[in-house]
């Protein structure tokens, strides 16, 4: 029979065609599994193989070790949702509409690439976090929407039982499912010797935490390296170690896979690739197109198939993950949306470490509506460009507070909380201001200190106004602290990033630069919960 037979493919209550791939070369040839890791929030720098004095992570640290580490992977997104579609499919999440967007609704034509692998054969599955937060199908009236989860079937009967033996969690507001007892679920019920796809999406370490759990879990407030956008004080120290604790816990089951499948002789099969979908969940990180918000950790192994040990400084986007992971399974990307990113097989499968494909000169990354945030649930958006050694971010409505406005109203008495969200006391409410950044001790400390000189520059960092384009040296200033926009010694590089960035929007079709609807993205419908806020001045 020709190999090029057509299958069916059921995605929603829509019918999409896909042709079987013709890349078996015999029956006997194995196809490689699969083990996709994200994490929830996860700065790039936040590992022990990076050098983290404060963050244990051997089950990353075996993968890095054993496989091929990457120095500059970034997101899509500095948010979960846009980031995780942006993978998925392949595309910007700009070109992905309500698909692309947070907490929105996911339009059943962005197919993504687990429903091809599911098509070939692969038996596939996902726990913990999928492609989340979205609205899937609920009812025959979401007929134009996806019903299953973009990542592929849930397993997650196996959770934690709070108080009895079997609940092994190291802090409190972890995630009750047992990733890796799912995992074993997942496997027990393929076909023998069937190739596997996984989606491993741990809740960890989103917020909220237990505050105080690293007193426990033997860690020490001496060992926290506090990136230079936030102040060095005792609050934000025991934050960022509970911030690890859960780092840390959602690497304990990746260990506990990786012994899983060496158990049953699948581990030189199988490529892992271990990530997290935005950076951590701090002031002037998440929900920020800045390095901490969009840089973020990547190793990839492959024992029968990766030359091993090697640190690989390439630009690489999330993107690029979708047409990589299919063509390592040997299926072409028919019947999904054209894919903006480009397979990185050649740069997997090379020997070398350093720079190796010179050819990607800059990839790109955007937001825009992160949290309900801002009066009429309008969001910030942002389009950023990162060379080799330069980071441009575009503000493209700069007139919107970055971090959220500065008063939200009471639903119930339309009463405008005080500014930043401060009661009469001093005491701050995370729900009453600068809604994107997510309620936490450091979000807290920054505010109920913005008076004190020495924090006062910090709290302007997080949550005051900032211009229109923002250019930062992120080999010398990594924080992000030095804008270089507008300065003449600068003007070259910026001009040729603007240009490459404007580029690269026209070409994906960008409604925020190609329009007609300019503003397209401020009327989806948002499915999580909203907040009320005061109508800006601007807007009068």
């Amino acid at each position: 029979m020709n190999l090029l037979s057509k299958i069916l493919l059921l995605s929603l209550s829509s019918t999409v065609v896909i042709a079987k791939s013709n890349d078996r070369k015999t029956t006997n040839t194995r196809r490689p599994n699969i083990l996709f890791v994200i994490n929830d929030d996860q700065s790039h720098i936040h590992t022990s193989f990076a050098g983290s004095h404060f963050v244990n992570t051997p089950g990353f640290d075996k993968v890095a070790t054993n496989g091929i580490y990457f120095t500059n992977c970034y997101a899509g997104s500095p948010g979960s949702a846009p980031s995780r579609s942006s993978l998925v499919t392949g595309r910007h999440h700009w070109q992905n509409e309500q698909a692309g967007q947070h907490a929105s609704s996911w339009i059943k034509k962005y197919i993504p690439f687990v429903d091809l692998l599911k098509a070939n054969g692969y038996y596939t599955g996902y726990t913990g976090k999928g492609v989340d937060p979205f609205q899937y199908a609920r009812n025959e009236a979401d007929s134009l929407w996806r019903t299953q989860n973009a990542a592929g079937k849930a397993y997650n009967k196996y959770k934690y039982e709070k108080d009895t033996p079997h609940d092994s969690r190291t802090a409190n507001g972890i995630s009750r499912i047992n990733y890796s007892e799912n995992f074993r679920d997942f496997m027990q019920q393929r076909k023998d010797h069937q190739p596997f796809y996984f989606w491993y999406g741990s809740s960890e370490p989103h917020r909220a935490y237990e505050k105080g759990s690293w007193k426990r879990n033997g860690k020490k407030l001496d060992q926290v390296d506090i990136p230079g956008f936030i102040p060095d004080s005792e609050e934000i120290r025991g934050d960022m170690l509970d911030y690890a604790v859960e780092i840390e816990w959602a690497d304990s089951h990746l260990c506990q896979m990786i012994n899983h499948l060496d158990s049953i002789g699948e581990l030189n099969n199988t490529i892992i690739i271990v990530t997290a979908d935005n950076g951590m969940p701090f002031p002037r990180a998440k929900a920020n197109c800045f390095e901490y918000g969009i840089h973020i950790p990547m190793a990839i192994s492959y024992p029968n198939g990766f030359p091993a040990g090697r640190r690989v400084d390439d630009l690489i986007s999330f993107i690029d993950l979708a047409p990589t992971i299919l063509e390592l399974a040997g299926i072409k990307p028919e019947g999904m949306q054209p894919l903006s990113g480009k397979s990185i097989v050649n740069i997997l499968k090379s020997e070398k470490s350093g720079l190796i494909d010179k050819s990607k000169k800059y990839v790109f990354a955007g937001r825009e509506r992160h949290s309900s945030s801002r009066w009429n649930n309008l969001g910030y958006p942002q389009r950023a460009i990162r060379g080799t050694e330069y980071l441009l971010i575009w503000n493209i409505k700069p007139e919107r507070w970055p971090a959220g406005a500065p008063q939200a109203m009471n639903k119930k008495t339309g009463e405008i909380y005080p500014m930043y969200g401060l009661d009469q006391k001093g005491v701050h409410h995370p729900e009453w201001a600068f809604t994107d950044v997510d309620a936490a001790p450091s979000k807290s400390y920054l505010i109920e200190n913005y008076n004190n000189p020495e924090i006062h520059p910090f709290f302007k960092l997080a949550y005051t106004k900032r211009p229109e384009f923002e250019l930062y040296n992120v080999n010398s200033d990594p924080y992000c602290l030095n804008n270089l926009s507008g300065k003449p010694e600068y003007k070259e590089i910026e001009h040729e990033m603007k240009t490459e960035l404007m580029k690269e929007l026209k070409k994906s079709a960008d409604p925020r630069v190609t329009g007609p609807e300019k503003e397209i993205f401020d009327t989806y419908v948002r499915y999580s919960p909203t907040r009320d806020f005061p109508k800006p001045d601007w807007q009068e």
